[in-house]
């Protein structure tokens, strides 16, 4: 008897859960008018920029266009300042904010985040014929460059055996000039930036295994509207199962880092 009061008691729960996600409407009224507003900062290479054309492009873009499919609903870009993003989210000028947003406890008590879809943070690169430099440890006493006024500074100092040099620079392709002709011995970097320009250097540069600081995206929707965060979760879900996510992953980083198994 006591199970079956247990049983029934979940169920209750699970129906009454049910209840209030499709209560609040968010779904049907992206539904209704056939399309899905997404906010977002239009120069943040690689997640969404424009390109030479000035066609918005990037690994966003590409995923949202993806779920926009199998939803059968048509994507709409909304460029926006980032500095007002939340506020705007709110003032209902788009439907999401989708756009390597950094989940964290201050924008939780604003917004509702979906699952974590690509782990950021901080690396540590090294050119790709350097065979003694493995891991973190062996970044000990070595010449490492990072960009001025970055996060990467500080994520540098946190290494498990400090460096012996760290050179800052204006730009991490500076830095990477360097690193290419010997002058250092890594480049500590956003993963995001650092994947991308990687890709676009194939063969010449690797990611040490892990990362020094972690700071994961997702996708950021008004708190009531669980309706539409739960109908893209399970698009995105099915995506990254089906590989989709990791195709366009390597499109744009030359691997698949939106695989939450890899993190």
């Amino acid at each position: 008897m006591k199970r079956l009061l247990t049983a029934l008691m979940v169920m209750a729960l699970c129906l009454c859960a049910a209840s209030a996600f499709a209560a609040d409407g968010s779904w049907e009224r992206v539904k209704s008018a056939g399309q899905l507003v997404i906010g977002l900062d239009d120069a943040f290479p690689p997640m969404g920029f424009r390109d030479d054309n000035g066609t918005l492009v990037g690994l966003d873009v590409d995923t949202a266009e993806e779920v926009g499919k199998r939803l059968g609903i048509k994507i709409m870009w909304q460029p926006t300042e980032w500095k007002g993003v939340i506020n705007s989210l709110y003032a209902k000028k788009f439907d999401c904010i989708w756009n390597g947003m950094t989940i964290t406890p201050e924008r939780q008590k604003k917004v509702a985040f979906s699952k974590p879809y690509l782990m950021d943070g901080q690396i540590a690169t090294v050119r790709m014929d350097e065979k003694e430099i493995k891991t973190f440890e062996a970044l000990g006493g070595k010449k490492i460059g990072v960009q001025a006024g970055s996060p990467a500074l500080e994520a540098a100092k946190k290494l498990p055996n400090a460096a012996g040099e760290i050179r800052e620079y204006d730009t991490n392709p500076k830095a990477f000039l360097d690193l290419e002709a010997d002058r250092l011995d890594s480049v500590v970097v956003d993963n995001v930036t650092g994947r991308y320009y990687m890709a676009s250097r194939p063969g010449e540069f690797r990611a040490l295994p892990g990362y020094i600081t972690k700071e994961a995206f997702g996708v950021a929707y008004r708190m009531e509207d669980a309706a539409l965060r739960g109908m893209i979760q399970k698009a995105i879900d099915e995506m990254i199962a089906d590989g989709t996510m990791g195709k366009i992953s390597r499109k744009w980083f030359g691997e698949d880092v939106t695989n939450p198994a890899k993190w």
